[in-house]
């Protein structure tokens, strides 16, 4: 035996002088239940500046100036500017005026604040562009400066580029500007001038859809997204992307739901519409939180077919947001016999992302938009945290549509916003009754819940429908942050749905990202600012888990039981994989309790083993986190290791810390 085994050997003798040793057994020959491939995802709602502000990579607020009730906001406007509403596209029809100051020394212009300020890198490029015209004919210049408000130095502009508008008809007019200075908080000005920047020139311009995207976007994306937080998702390897939201779907209102078509075509004439949660959070108010849409139906599709997930989208139901006005019908609510434009909008959805171009006028705009190709749509979602008769009612109708023209889709309900009780009891069956494929669950519990839920799914009924947790994350009670113990108890959590996998289908945290300066909700994923961004312990757990998910379960029992931290099993939960493309079994055990803990793993039936790696997640302050100065404090640590291997038969003898997830990969 190599020195490795001796010591891992030792250290479990010694151990269990002091400690109960946990023998646990795990079948390698006998496959279990399929993992699905989207079992571990993602989920994407616009809440904390996650889209505009976040992932999207527009860095101008209110580019097409169509915030209410001021069409300035994000702006300041000097000299003489003029807002109108005569524009050249008619879904977003607002655009503004600039007039000549009159005099040589006095400046007409505005100038953007973006979202918490503007993140620039130094010699890092930027694509400016703005649609624009001269309405008497006379070429105007237009000044474009990056400009640092707090300076210390004699300028406030750093880098800068001119535009020369030369038509009375409107037209796209762009630039490339590269920042000569690393910047978190920078505006961006637009002076109207002469050819010297002496003054503001002698006659007007109108300009509409002012844009600023870093040149460098994930995967070079025209319309893309910010690079590290694009790539932080694809680093997960999520197996489904579930989006648009979330209560965005639902809306405050009718008029304020998510409307897909809305976000689609040419990004200049996509509509703006109010954000839900500008509204919902007294403590955490933004009265500029608005949608461009610019992050459409067509990016979401794009991305998730980037990073190699089943798009998984989210409509309406006909209901507005029963938290926000209740259950009883009123004209938050559309009527069964009213909800023909909705039934469309799932009808219409499935052809644009799988449709025949030459066959259907929204699989056309797909081609048209840069992508012939089907996006091969599996799944689609109705409705979000609904509850009551309401619910199920109206339901019905888009089952009965949608499974008559397209069979092959997956309809997914939902058992409402609670974990258990009478609305889930109530729910579950209703979905059962109406035929859904999938009912998605949503769980923000505390610390004691995720303790408690090990065998959650183990007596669910096997026939279907099958289990999405769409939402879920550990609420540390008076510690609603990010902190290490919080994903540790979401790993214990995760073994029980992994030990489950012939009912639970997919799985997504929530929420996915978070702007430092403007979140509404915590604990999230995925942290940032305007340059820099951090991912949380619980996105690690995520990602061990997405990464090692497997191909079928394998029986993993102590005592004749599973593991799953039982009054017995001294808080230890676990759960076995064989993962098919790597020829490998892979165990994980998370140990909740105080004191460590001795475990003799037998992998019966795997033999001829003599190395194996042993990834560890653990953290000296349970309490604490990774933040943008310290982005890897807290981070999974993999090493080799050496196991016994006897005959047809291998051991992993481990004395796993307390509050300790330990993962162990062994390939055959």
């Amino acid at each position: 035996m190599k020195k490795t085994g001796v010591f891992l050997a030792a250290l479990c003798l010694a151990a269990s002088a002091n400690a109960q040793m946990h023998q646990m057994e795990v079948n390698t020959k006998k496959l279990g239940a399929a993992v699905q491939p989207t079992m571990y995802g993602i989920f994407f709602e616009d809440i904390n500046f996650a889209a505009d502000g976040g992932l999207y990579g527009e860095l101008i607020k209110n580019r097409s100036f169509e915030f209410t009730p001021d069409h300035l906001m994000g702006w300041d406007a000097f000299g003489k500017v003029e807002v109108k509403n005569d524009g050249p596209f008619d879904k977003n029809p607002y655009y503004v005026h600039l007039t000549s100051a009159g005099h040589r020394d006095m400046w007409t212009g505005l100038q953007n604040e973006g979202y918490f300020g503007i993140g620039l890198e130094k010699d890092a490029e930027y694509k400016f562009s703005v649609w624009a015209r001269v309405p008497d004919g006379k070429p105007q210049t237009l000044w474009i400066q990056f400009v640092d408000q707090h300076t210390m130095g004699e300028h406030q502009e750093f880098s800068t580029a001119d535009i020369k508008v030369d038509s009375k008809e409107w037209k796209k007019y762009s630039c490339t500007i590269k920042s000569s200075r690393t910047i978190d908080k920078a505006n961006v000005r637009i002076l109207m001038v002469d050819d010297e920047h002496h003054r503001s020139g002698t006659g007007s311009v109108d300009l509409e859809h002012i844009s600023l995207f870093p040149a460098d976007v994930f995967h070079g994306d025209e319309n893309g997204m910010r690079k590290d937080l694009a790539q932080a998702l694809a680093d997960l390897h999520p197996g489904v992307f579930r989006f648009p939201g979330g209560c965005i779907v639902e809306g405050t209102t009718l008029e304020q739901r998510y409307q897909w078509k809305n976000s689609v075509g040419p990004v200049e004439n996509r509509p703006t519409n109010k954000n839900r949660w500008e509204n919902t959070f007294t403590y955490r108010y933004y009265a500029d939180y608005f949608q461009s849409y610019g992050l459409g139906f067509y990016e979401y599709f794009r991305l998730s077919e980037e990073i190699g997930a089943e798009p998984l989208p989210v409509l309406s139901v006909g209901l507005a947001c029963e938290f926000q006005n209740g259950s009883k019908r009123s004209d938050a609510h559309v009527p069964v016999d009213q909800l023909q434009p909705y039934i469309d909008d799932v009808l219409d959805l499935i052809e644009f992302a799988n449709g025949d171009p030459s066959k259907n006028v929204w699989a056309k705009l797909r081609a048209d938009m840069g992508h012939p190709a089907p996006f091969n749509l599996k799944f689609v979602a109705i409705g979000n945290e609904q509850w009551d008769e309401i619910y199920p009612e109206n339901l019905k109708p888009f089952v009965e549509q949608v499974r008559a023209k397209y069979p092959d889709i997956k309809i997914i309900g939902t058992s409402g916003p609670d974990s258990e009780g009478k609305q889930f009891d109530y729910l579950w069956p209703e979905m059962k009754k109406i035929g859904a494929d999938l009912v998605d669950e949503h769980f923000y519990r505390p610390e004691d819940w995720f303790l408690s839920q090990g065998n959650r799914y183990d007596n669910y009924d096997r026939k279907g429908p099958h289990v999405f947790a769409g939402e879920y994350a550990c609420h540390g009670r008076g510690k609603k942050w990010n902190h290490f113990n919080a994903a540790l108890l979401e790993a214990a959590f995760m073994t029980g749905m992994e030990r489950n996998a012939d009912v639970v289908d997919m799985a997504t945290y929530a929420p996915l990202f978070a702007h430092i300066d403007g979140w509404q909700w915590r604990p999230d994923m995925i942290w940032y600012d305007n340059l820099r961004s951090f991912r949380s312990c619980s996105y690690y757990v995520q990602q061990l888990f997405s990464r090692n998910k497997g191909s079928n379960v394998l029986s993993l029992t102590m005592n004749g039981k599973p593991v799953a931290g039982n009054d017995d099993q001294d808080g230890l939960f676990a759960s076995a994989v064989f993962e098919k493309e790597s020829n490998s079994v892979i165990v994980k055990v998370v140990n909740t309790g105080d004191k460590a803990q001795s475990i003799n793993v037998n992998l019966n039936g795997l033999s001829g083993v003599t190395s194996a790696e042993l990834t560890t997640f653990n953290s000296p302050d349970l309490t604490g986190e990774n933040t943008l100065d310290e982005p890897e404090k807290i981070v999974p640590k993999t090493s080799k290791v050496t196991i016994q291997s006897s005959g047809k038969n291998t051991a992993w003898a481990y004395n796993i810390p307390a509050k300790t997830f330990a993962m162990l990969k062994v390939s055959k």
